[in-house]
């Protein structure tokens, strides 16, 4: 195993143990929000991370470092929409909803490895603003997306939007914690 997986594999659990958490105290009431409002979770949570790395100024207190894990996590919510329909359920089991972040979580991790076998880790070498913006970047290219009607004529739809914002996402946990350590 890559020190890169070891690393994203690590991140995963800390993102998977809160959506657990939260999971269990507040059920999937997620699973009311439609992908847009999903989106737009995701969009507040980048553009106050954007807010913070421009003015230095945190007033709330929170770390970037929930908003990128929350990040992380609205995002599975948003692939597991995708597949779910409106004759599932709005309130799965534990177990079932675990199953599929899990799913969705691996798939995109597989995703991960291949661009980054294809890239050369190169996000290694990246600022962690260059990642929060490419993030809304793909925010924008999803609600441009969503507004169409899902309808693309020659760019990848918005499973592939909310995939890459998991990886960057992670990406920046993992630069954060490697920053951190060398304090």
């Amino acid at each position: 195993m890559t020190r890169t997986e070891e690393e994203f594999k690590t991140e995963i659990k800390r993102c998977r143990d809160i959506f657990e958490k939260k999971t269990r105290d507040y059920g999937t009431s997620w699973r009311i929000l439609r992908l847009p409002s999903l989106t737009d979770q995701i969009f507040i949570k980048a553009n106050r991370i954007r807010s913070i790395e421009e003015t230095g100024e945190n007033r709330i207190g929170d770390s970037t470092r929930g908003e990128y894990i929350a990040m992380v996590n609205y995002a599975v919510m948003a692939l597991i929409q995708l597949e779910l329909t409106e004759n599932d359920p709005d309130e799965l089991p534990l177990e079932q909803a675990l199953e599929l972040y899990d799913r969705h979580i691996n798939r995109t991790a597989s995703l991960m490895l291949d661009k980054n076998h294809d890239y050369g880790e190169a996000w290694r070498q990246m600022r962690i603003s260059s990642m929060t913006d490419l993030i809304l970047m793909k925010l924008r290219r999803i609600k441009q997306i969503e507004n169409n009607d899902g309808k693309t004529l020659i760019s990848e739809g918005v499973e592939g939007g909310y995939m890459d914002i998991i990886n960057y996402s992670l990406f920046c946990l993992i630069r954060i914690n490697s920053e951190e350590q060398q304090d």
